[in-house]
């Protein structure tokens, strides 16, 4: 049986990848979204990451599609207990910042569509530096106190602003962000590594990295002269004209080959093994594409692996 990993100082103990939601209710309709769950939880899967603003890009959306997909599958399903529920507050088009009553409207509002009297982690989407860090965690701290929330996290935050968090909470007592999200894979690496990670690893953070497939790129799918049908297309391709894409592409191909393993589930373990990653996080469109993300959590790399890869993104 996969083992589950403590998320920092909170008591969520998670399977070894979360599941992303953005693409519920966007490029997942309502049955593929239920059969990816189904799937993902039958083989032992039971954190599921999303957001309140998913999908509010897409035309004719508002945002808030992924959150109430997830809450008539929690419905369907009668498992809430079993499945930790990540979602985020901040960028709703109606719930825009994270002025105090925003944030509780916000939580208001993720606590409906989702169908759920609380939220295991509540992520600040985006960190709002026109609100002083101490009211942002004062209001977290009473969503807490009052049962709806379990525990806090942060996303596209400063080291600064995160370390100012920290601080204020350990002084104010008040509730401490467990985790941070950050964008990080093999084809991006300084948007974690460095300052940001330092704060992480002095404050026992958990990091669960989005993007770590790079939009699909990392999947070995796009490669020169392929075209490839998908959303994100555009910004996954975009590697490919780098001579770090190319690299990075030729070490997972050369890894993935003596490991049998597919080249995803090759570079999510590369994150996997990096200091402070608790999680990765990957999202799935079909039930097809879920074996090679799953994987991961049995999947561990030699040194001579993690050296090839590590260089290679350089």
């Amino acid at each position: 049986m996969t083992s589950l990993r403590t998320l920092g100082s909170s008591d969520l103990e998670v399977f070894p990848l979360a599941l992303g939601g953005n693409v519920f209710g966007w490029t997942a309709d309502r049955a593929g979204s239920f059969a990816v769950l189904d799937a993902y939880t039958a083989a032992g899967g039971n954190f599921v990451d999303t957001a309140d603003t998913y999908s509010s890009w897409a035309p004719g959306n508002e945002g808030g599609e992924s959150e109430t997909v997830i809450g008539e599958w929690l419905a369907a399903r009668g498992n809430r207990a079993d499945v930790l529920v990540a979602t985020k507050a901040g960028a709703h088009p109606r719930y825009k910042g994270l002025a105090p009553g925003t944030l509780k409207a916000a939580a208001e509002a993720s606590l409906r569509r989702l169908g759920t009297d609380y939220i295991d982690l509540y992520y600040t989407h985006y960190d709002d530096p026109s609100v002083p860090v101490e009211e942002i965690l004062g209001t977290l701290d009473e969503l807490v106190r009052a049962g709806t929330v379990r525990a806090v996290a942060a996303s596209n935050i400063t080291p600064e602003r995160l370390q100012e968090s920290l601080d204020a909470s350990d002084r104010e007592g008040l509730v401490r962000y467990v985790a941070l999200q950050a964008q990080y894979s093999l084809v991006s690496r300084d948007t974690y590594e460095g300052p940001l990670r330092d704060v992480a690893s002095r404050n026992g953070l958990a990091g669960i990295p989005y993007y770590g497939l790079a939009s699909g790129f990392l999947t070995g799918k796009y490669r020169p002269g392929t075209e490839v049908d998908s959303a994100r297309a555009g910004a996954a391709g975009r590697h490919l004209e780098s001579a770090r894409g190319q690299r990075v592409l030729a070490a997972l191909d050369e890894v993935a080959q003596e490991r049998g393993a597919e080249i995803t589930t090759v570079a999510l373990a590369w994150l996997a093994s990096r200091p402070t990653v608790a999680v990765p996080l990957a999202s799935a469109r079909t039930v097809a594409q879920l074996p090679a993300l799953l994987a991961v959590a049995d999947l561990e790399l030699t040194d001579t692996d993690l050296t090839k890869l590590t260089l290679a993104s350089e």
